[in-house]
């Protein structure tokens, strides 16, 4: 079973922004789930932390790039392009050579 990394828009200008993102990224994770991939979603592991400590979002980001580093494959989501998180994602998916699925338009 493959370990795949869903990749896209977590941060938002207003909090219901951020809200859609974690539950759009989420029903892709189950979709994933479905399809038969082992599936680590960042936008559920840390969801809304950013209310709870100071850089969150920051520290965040760099914790779901060492997970990432562990993965087989990463799931680049629609609005991936917005995010500077997804693109930090996505840099080190092709350094590590993983299989990249774009979510289609």
């Amino acid at each position: 079973m493959k370990v795949i990394y869903v990749a896209g828009p977590y941060r938002a200008e207003t909090s219901y922004g951020v809200y859609q993102n974690i539950r759009k990224a989420e029903a892709k994770a189950v979709e994933l789930w479905q399809q038969g991939y082992a599936v680590l979603c960042p936008h559920l592991n840390s969801q809304l932390f950013e209310l709870m400590f100071n850089n969150a979002n920051e520290i965040c980001l760099k914790g779901g790039l060492v997970i990432l580093e562990r993965c087989d494959a990463i799931y680049m989501m629609k609005g991936w392009e917005s995010s500077v998180g997804s693109r930090a994602e996505l840099k080190v998916a092709k350094k590590n050579r993983m299989e990249i699925i774009y979510e289609e338009e």
